[in-house]
């Protein structure tokens, strides 16, 4: 099948599901999207011995292997979902918060990976599964950073003050990049061929990439503002924001520093009040408008495929019961990763019960920890940690983005900050 084709059938999937959920469902397009493909694939599997020799399971597996989601999302589409988040975010309360910001995306991912990969690793010795501890530090690095795609986009929908939601964008769009870098060293260890094998090498290497990443970000969105200085074409502007965002993302990892966080960077820049005055008002509607389009395809297309792939996750009872204790360890260590640092750098907009609550049920996992978790070696116990990696994120998405809007309203006129 050619890549043509395989968009097509996204694109109509999407238009279809997307259909159903707006007469039916009504919520978020991208939530319904991924729910009614989550229903579809069950059914799939629930009939498929009852159609044999047609398989609608092999039909669906030999269309996923038309796409490698892994290297799709990390190396493609993630440059235009972050970029297109960031441009929405008030860089002047986020710099007034960057203590806080720095706090979560760095010491909580770590608390969050100790927590997360000690107690799943103690879950599957009582279930009488025995995988190597450092396969469950793994899982953990996984799913410990929050998905900027999920919380950047349930931001949008929610009533939160400017400062929090600074606070809760500024962790999700940065922590990524900690996690990537926490991840490639645990699946070094854990494949006995990565070079990060101390807590020194680890260090080094997340200074250099998430510090380098962003002055190239920078860099970039300085010389992308003062090009945009000196034309007045929305369409050409239009051109030079995709260029931004790919080439800034592109040049980061051809470097070896983060693409995630440099791409954050360009972002930021053009959405900051220094990008504004380099537009005019035409340019800057056109320009939102187009990234908001870009930023909502994406992210349905990308909800659409985690529910398809559920296709190919192999579904055993042990595994279903290890995957129902995570969901419930991934909160837990959400929260510890957040109250630990707040508590110990005396962070008082987090620590408070309102603040704690809204930033544990809000952090959603999504296409990153799906596309880390596809990536897993061969060599690795695939059939344990991608059935819990899959709850944990289903569960955020669906369960905790459908709820979040009545959590905001329950605390009412007591804001989080």
């Amino acid at each position: 099948m050619t890549a043509l084709g395989f968009f097509a059938i996204l694109l109509t999937l999407a238009a279809v599901f997307g259909t159903i959920n707006y007469r039916l469902l009504r919520v978020h397009v991208s939530t319904g999207v991924l729910i009614i493909a989550l229903v579809a694939s069950v059914i799939a599997i629930a009939i498929d011995p009852w159609l044999a020799p047609f398989s609608f399971r092999a039909s669906a597996l030999r269309l996923l292997t038309t796409v490698n989601l892994p290297a799709t999302l990390m190396n493609g589409a993630l440059a235009f979902l972050l970029f297109a988040g960031s441009l929405h975010v008030d860089i002047g309360e986020l710099l007034r918060r960057k203590w806080t910001v720095l706090a979560l995306a760095t010491f909580g991912v770590l608390i969050a990976v100790g927590f997360f990969g000690i107690t799943i690793w103690l879950v599957f010795l009582a279930l009488g599964v025995r995988i190597a501890l450092i396969w469950c530090f793994v899982l953990a690095a996984i799913l410990a950073p929050t998905d900027p795609v999920s919380v950047v986009g349930l931001l949008k929908r929610l009533g939160l003050p400017p400062s929090f939601r600074a606070i809760f964008a500024g962790e999700a769009l940065f922590n990524d990049g900690v996690g990537v870098v926490v991840f490639s060293a645990v699946i070094g260890i854990a494949t006995a061929d990565g070079h990060l094998q101390t807590a020194a090498g680890v260090i080094a290497s997340f200074l250099v990439e998430a510090i380098g990443g962003g002055a190239l970000g920078l860099a970039t969105g300085w010389v992308a503002l003062r090009l945009m200085h000196r034309v007045d074409d929305y369409n050409l502007e239009l051109i030079m924001s995709l260029a931004l965002a790919t080439g800034t993302y592109s040049l980061a990892n051809a470097i070896h520093l983060s693409g995630p966080i440099a791409v954050v960077m360009a972002g930021l820049t053009m959405g900051s009040p220094a990008g504004r005055s380099a537009m005019s008002e035409l340019t800057h509607d056109h320009l939102t408008t187009f990234w908001s389009l870009i930023d909502e395809l994406l992210n349905t297309l990308l909800f659409l495929l985690i529910g398809l792939e559920v296709v190919s996750i192999p579904l055993h009872g042990i595994d279903l019961a290890a995957a129902a204790v995570g969901i419930v360890l991934a909160l837990a260590g959400r929260a510890v990763s957040i109250f630990v640092p707040g508590t110990l750098l005396r962070l008082r907009d987090v620590t408070g019960r309102h603040a704690l609550a809204i930033l544990t049920w809000g952090g959603l996992r999504g296409g990153i920890s799906v596309a880390l978790a596809l990536s897993l070696p061969a060599s690795a116990p695939r059939g344990h940690l991608l059935p819990v990696c899959y709850a944990v994120v289903v569960f955020s998405i669906i369960a905790q983005g459908l709820t979040m809007p009545r959590l905001v309203r329950g605390f009412g006129g007591n804001k989080p900050v």
